[in-house]
């Protein structure tokens, strides 16, 4: 291995002797700092899901309808950030893009802490502004794909999974923090008193700003680039061929949507369905479903990706009626509990879907490889560019939940005052992921096509 500057050639993780003198610590050093970076993309991405439930008491007159579009247009801009997020890794290297993506982050949180200071700011505006925070939802895609290219593939579950339980986390540390310093005036660059209801708006956004800066100083100080993880934008695009591209971003939608849509939805479902309780419980939700996702690649790692992912969507099913059920009799413990354990779902399935991916385009890659070592080192790199491409393309398709679960919640309760059609929708298409699970990555006559190391690990 050698480095010039921040680039290191000669990276070789399947190496062994490579790996344990060399490659851990920098692949570890990388790994903690994309973490940090990824953690505030997401806490910023998600920073409208707590801020939507105190505009009314900071003096805007806003429907509910309008309150979830908020909530919900930050989800779809950041799912189509993560296309050209994705192809910056292989473009411009992991570390300087980092340095970018972080930095970006400056301005959703600077354009939040001004505007939320004027209750006369038309809603048009402020869904504008709403939409910037989407910028955050990118970073999960360039993070992911960095990431891959570090470490060895019988350890990518649980790299990639810690990876995204540390982003994931954000959701949590945003719904937990935010309404606590919001009721504080300790930063007041915009406006020296709080807004009409006592609630100091704007920390939530001026709060984000040192740690930002920590982020964007430790990625450039700390990460590297590989020039291994290098390829040209027309060469990525091959992926958009591979079947199993959209496949996996089905599933996917159904794993990863769902963690990012109910986390963004779920404090102004509680505001909407039990006023009296305090949306400060909501952070629960995504800290159980990030803490549950490296579990998830870890089970993939020791039993198959397709086993836990098949299984974990018959769980996320139950868990949905339950949900249903208690939203019916309005018992909020049992509410609670259900989505609780829809979180614990959404997260095992993140980890499990995220494992498949590298193991499958190793696997067709290899498949169709000639015997020689020398064919099988050049279809391990080139399946190692295309997962690393495909994790965050896929990641960017999963992302379109964070816009359609909210969209759905405020779309029911506008047509039929409760969000019981919405989460029926949800039910079936869970149905229709558990189908394309089972079908190309669990039936013999699949596995039998495959080579034999997927057919003993069922991807």
């Amino acid at each position: 291995m050698s480095k010039s500057a921040t680039w290191i050639s000669g990276w070789n993780p399947e190496d062994e002797k490579f790996w344990e003198a060399k490659g851990k610590f920098v692949a570890r050093r990388n790994l903690i700092f994309s973490i940090l970076a990824e953690h505030l993309g997401f806490s910023i991405w998600l920073i409208w899901s707590i801020v939507a439930t105190k505009l009314p008491q900071a003096g805007f007159h806003f429907s509910t309808d309008q309150l979830f579009q908020l909530v919900a247009l930050p989800g779809l801009i950041g799912s189509l950030m993560r296309f050209p997020y994705t192809f910056a890794v292989t473009t411009f290297g992991g570390r300087n893009w980092t340095i970018v993506s972080a930095a970006l982050l400056f301005i959703p949180t600077i354009a939040l802490a001004y505007f939320v200071t004027q209750p006369d700011t038309s809603f048009g505006v402020m869904l504008l502004i709403a939409a910037t925070a989407g910028l955050g939802g990118g970073n999960f895609a360039s993070s992911m794909a960095n990431i891959s290219f570090f470490y060895p593939d019988r350890m990518k579950g649980w790299a990639l999974g810690l990876n995204a339980a540390g982003g994931n986390i954000g959701v949590s540390t945003v719904q937990l923090l935010v309404p606590i310093l919001m009721g504080f005036g300790v930063i007041n660059l915009f406006s020296a008193a709080p807004g009409p209801g006592g609630v100091y708006i704007q920390n939530a956004g001026l709060m984000w700003l040192l740690p930002l800066a920590i982020a964007v100083f430790c990625a450039y100080r700390y990460m590297d680039n590989l020039t291994e993880a290098r390829s040209s934008f027309k060469d990525q695009l091959v992926i958009v061929r591979r079947k199993h591209t959209w496949v996996m971003s089905w599933i996917y939608i159904g794993t990863f949507g769902s963690f990012i849509g109910y986390s963004a939805a779920f404090p102004l479902l509680i505001k909407t369905q039990f006023p009296a309780i305090t949306v400060a419980v909501a952070f629960l939700g995504p800290l159980v479903g990030s803490l549950s996702r490296p579990f998830g690649g870890l089970l993939a790692d020791k039993i198959g990706g397709a086993k836990v992912t098949f299984w974990n969507f018959v769980a996320m099913a139950a868990a949905t009626i339950g949900v249903m059920y208690f939203i019916e009799i309005k018992s909020f413990p049992g509410f609670l509990t259900m989505f609780l354990a829809l979180f614990v779902t959404t997260g095992i399935g993140n980890g499990s879907t995220y494992r498949m991916i590298p193991s499958i385009f190793r696997e067709e890659k290899l498949r169709t490889a000639g015997s020689g070592s020398e064919a099988r080192a050049a279809a391990m790199q080139a399946a190692g560019l295309e997962s690393g491409t495909a994790l965050g393309f896929i990641g960017a398709i999963g992302a379109c939940g964070g816009y359609l679960i909210p969209r759905g919640f405020g779309a029911s309760i506008a047509a039929t005052g409760g969000p019981h059609l919405a989460l029926e929708i949800f039910l079936a298409f869970y149905g229709t992921c558990l189908a394309l699970t089972w079908w190309y990555y669990m039936r013999k006559s699949f596995l039998a096509k495959q080579a034999p190391s997927l057919a003993e690990a069922q991807v």
